[in-house]
């Protein structure tokens, strides 16, 4: 997948446990560890909001865009579509 989860740096940085930030956002630990080791699929604008509120940081700095190689088979798809 392209979009990455920098959760586990913010933590580190924040020098805050996944279950101090499980408490604050009002999430469930196994939720938060899903997404901190980058298996979620999607996540909750109103989950973000709390992260981005309780780490105090922007939604950028917890998600991340790196291309993949489906990415670059997608855009040569679409490019010989046009």
């Amino acid at each position: 997948m392209a979009i990455r989860v920098t959760l586990d740096r913010i933590l580190l940085d924040r020098r805050m446990s996944l279950t101090d930030l499980s408490e604050k956002v009002g999430v469930t630990l196994a939720n938060l560890s899903i997404l901190k080791t980058g298996k979620a699929k999607a996540i909750r604008f109103s989950t973000l909001n709390a992260l981005c509120r309780v780490l105090e940081c922007q939604p950028g700095e917890i998600l991340s865009y790196e291309p993949s190689e489906d990415d670059a088979l997608d855009e040569a798809a679409d490019q010989a579509a046009e």
